[in-house]
């Protein structure tokens, strides 16, 4: 509906679209993604290990410790096949242990090995409770310069137990 008054497209310069095309195109600009994102995504595990109060660091070699940790192995095997559950359980207590130590080498104990197959490979204990030791690698070609040897504590109930640590010198 024009009208005398209102003016005609073609005698606008900008219509809004070709406004809003070229206010973008050059005033509201986004930097590169790549300016936007952190060089590493994992720049926490870059940094030293260190006391923000005293600025120390700490070395891995003088962490030789005993930790007793409940390991829930129910949440690790749910939903697996039947033939695969004390596998997987025992690569479960493998990684927690790696975690909770931060060395990769982890030995089992046969008795630890023992108490995860006793009722079987598909009947795995819903929780487990072990005793993780890092220890000084004495092998002379070793890779790593710890080691983690975990071993099994028999325990009557679960309830209300926590993580013990206890320093080993």
């Amino acid at each position: 509906m024009l009208t005398a008054e209102t003016p005609n497209m073609a005698d606008i310069p900008y219509t809004i679209s070709s406004y809003f095309l070229e206010l973008t195109s050059t005033t509201l600009r986004s930097p590169p993604l790549s300016d936007l994102l952190p060089v590493s995504c994992h720049h926490r595990q870059d940094l030293p290990r260190s006391n923000p109060m005293t600025g120390k660091t700490r070395s891995a070699l003088q962490d030789v410790v005993t930790r007793e940790y409940t390991i829930h192995l129910h949440k690790h095997v749910h939903g697996h096949s039947f033939k695969k559950r004390a596998p997987k359980a025992v690569k479960a207590v493998i990684t927690f242990a790696q975690k909770a130590m931060g060395v990769k080498d982890v030995r089992l104990d046969p008795k630890l090995n023992q108490e995860l197959w006793k009722q079987g490979i598909k009947n795995v204990p819903h929780r487990v409770r072990v005793k993780l030791e890092r220890k000084r690698n004495d092998e002379e070609d070793a890779k790593e310069k710890l080691y983690v040897y975990a071993s099994h504590l028999p325990v009557a109930s679960f309830k209300g137990l926590q993580t013990v640590i206890a320093d080993v010198e």
